[in-house]
């Protein structure tokens, strides 16, 4: 176990040490990873370490990953919830927010890390970058600084090496050339678009080619461009305007190093180094006797920061262990990474 009478020289250097167990998939016990990263984070993350003195959380109690507290997303937004001093940090990421709101900062030790990270869990689902033309349709990350999905949709353009992965903004025709020109092209294609920007497109007086190596891959809400609408109905618009048979989906926040993907019916494969753990709707500091409830994740990426995170989402677990984004709680704002519940 590790020695916690720790310099801040050997907290970077447990970082390093840990960051290459994650960047090498070197889980082999994720409970035994996931308490020994509470332990340093509760005693080297103030605020963590704060929060779990108010709820009168003793660290020596915590004996299994079901006793970690989950520290409720929003601290992200008032405060730098990092392990030691964030000025020592190379930077971070800041969530999207409609106007008046208070955006999420997420401090980063390594952004090299988190790029080389986010490529692995793709890679895990889907096979080499290289097999791919990247078209990132994101015009509303691309209109602020500090998204960490722009970030990583730029480290995959130019990962795959293909001369027309890149970005588009609001020039859809632009983005119809390219399709016409990848129509009978030998790699696949996937189309990563924020939800809104996908709608706004098949609406376009614009005649969408069909491809058969096309992926349609959305991520983010309405970011109130549009009404806010179920995963259903925004898939039922979709599909056959781009003439495919699933629209896959990628759930991430500005809050996680790690992201989830779906290959189909927003049921998102849950990666080795994430647990996702339901809470019961009416009891935060409990857990659901259901697959249904409020869902917590322990993300290891989050090694520098808070591993252990409250999110506002509802979800659910399927038999084959993926997850569901059903929606947010009621009484919580709506999240560019979630579609509304029914």
């Amino acid at each position: 176990m590790l020695n916690f009478q720790m310099t801040n020289y050997k907290t970077m250097n447990y970082f390093k040490s840990f960051q290459e167990d994650i960047l090498n998939l070197n889980i082999k016990n994720f409970e035994e990873k996931a308490i020994e990263l509470f332990q340093l984070q509760a005693r080297y993350n103030a605020v963590y370490r704060d929060y779990l003195i108010h709820r009168k959380v003793s660290i020596s109690s915590i004996k299994k990953i079901e006793d970690i507290p989950f520290l409720p997303i929003r601290f992200f937004k008032d405060f730098p919830v990092v392990c030691g001093d964030h000025e020592s940090f190379e930077g971070y990421y800041s969530s999207s927010g409609t106007t008046g709101t208070i955006t999420s900062r997420h401090y980063f030790w390594s952004e090299e890390f988190y790029l080389k990270h986010s490529l692995h869990l793709f890679e895990q689902e889907y096979g080499s970058i290289k097999e791919y033309h990247i078209l990132a349709l994101l015009p509303s990350y691309l209109e602020r600084k500090g998204s960490s999905l722009v970030s990583m949709a730029d480290h995959f353009v130019k990962m795959s090496g293909s001369e027309f992965s890149g970005f588009y903004l609001y020039n859809y025709e632009d983005l119809i050339r390219t399709l016409e020109v990848l129509q009978n092209d030998k790699k696949k294609v996937i189309l990563l678009g924020v939800t809104f920007a996908l709608l706004d497109l098949v609406e376009v007086d614009l005649r969408i080619p069909p491809l058969d190596n096309l992926i349609v891959m959305e991520t983010g809400g309405m970011k109130g461009r549009r009404q806010e609408m179920i995963r259903e109905e925004v898939h039922a618009l979709l599909k056959p305007a781009f003439g495919v048979e699933q629209i896959h989906s990628e759930y991430g926040m500005t809050e996680l190093m790690s992201q989830f993907y779906s290959k189909g019916g927003g049921k998102y494969n849950i990666p080795c180094t994430m647990r996702v753990m339901l809470r019961d709707i009416n009891d935060p500091f409990s857990y659901s006797n259901r697959k249904q409830g409020g869902i917590n994740i322990v993300d290891l990426a989050n090694f520098h920061s808070c591993a252990f995170i409250e999110t506002q989402d509802l979800g659910k677990i399927d038999r084959q262990e993926r997850l569901e984004v059903l929606g947010r709680f009621d009484n919580s704002e709506v999240r560019g990474c979630n579609l509304m519940v029914n």
